[in-house]
């Protein structure tokens, strides 16, 4: 697996990539926002872990570029940044970010949560290739999402969030059991972090405003039969 690191700063770039490295994993580092996105643009890469507050292009400006190119658009993007305030984290969700963590961070936490987010983006059910919904079919040996034959781009987190879903309709799922199940791990981050994705997934896909319901102070609760 190859990593791209977009941070300026040499200490923690080297810190990072030391830990990836000792997990296996081959990196790269780029100092600036547009040498990151010209290096994705150009080499084959499975995770990019990016610094919000990049040299000339931002990482946000970064996120949102990768996200509106068809061949980087699930490519799994974790946000590291000193910010801390929840405007940030949400612009960065909102941008299509799988994840996000503040400095300073534990080294071992960010390699988990590498790990976590190339787990869930790789996961597959090999019984049952094409779910659907409605409209809706997500073909998961493809990793496609289509509404009404048309391809719908959704990121690497937006894809595993509907999956399990629609591998769990019918049942309420809480904001907690949906972060550790999609997100892989006892996320940190505020449940903000759901109900953003599931704005997303609504927008992208319409029949989610009526098939996804919204469980008052809990969770969410897709609908147990299948659309006309």
């Amino acid at each position: 697996m190859h990593i791209l690191i977009a941070e300026d700063d040499h200490d923690i770039a080297e810190l990072i990539s030391h830990y990836l490295t000792k997990a296996g994993w081959s990196v790269h580092v780029a100092p600036t926002g547009d040498k990151a996105l010209a290096y994705v643009r150009n080499h084959e890469v499975d995770v990019v872990i990016l610094d919000l507050m990049l040299p000339g292009m931002s990482g946000f400006d970064v996120c949102q570029a990768l996200r509106s190119e068809r061949a980087t658009a699930n490519l799994p993007v974790l946000m590291v940044t000193a910010r801390t305030e929840e405007h940030d984290r949400v612009k960065g969700l909102e941008l299509g970010a799988d994840d996000y963590i503040s400095k300073p961070f534990s080294p071992n936490e960010l390699v988990a949560r590498v790990r976590a987010v190339v787990r869930r983006t790789r996961r597959a059910d090999p019984t049952e290739q094409v779910l659907t919904l409605g409209p809706i079919e997500m073909d998961l040996s493809k990793h496609t999402v289509s509404n009404d034959g048309s391809e719908v781009k959704l990121t690497a987190k937006e894809f595993l969030l509907l999956q399990f879903f629609l591998e769990h309709r019918g049942r309420v799922l809480s904001r907690d059991r949906l972060l550790e199940d999609v997100w892989g791990y006892r996320y940190t981050g505020g449940t903000r972090t759901v109900d953003v994705h599931i704005r997303r997934l609504r927008e992208k896909l319409p029949v989610l405003v009526e098939a996804l319901a919204t469980v008052k102070q809990f969770g969410y609760k897709l609908v147990d039969d299948d659309l006309p």
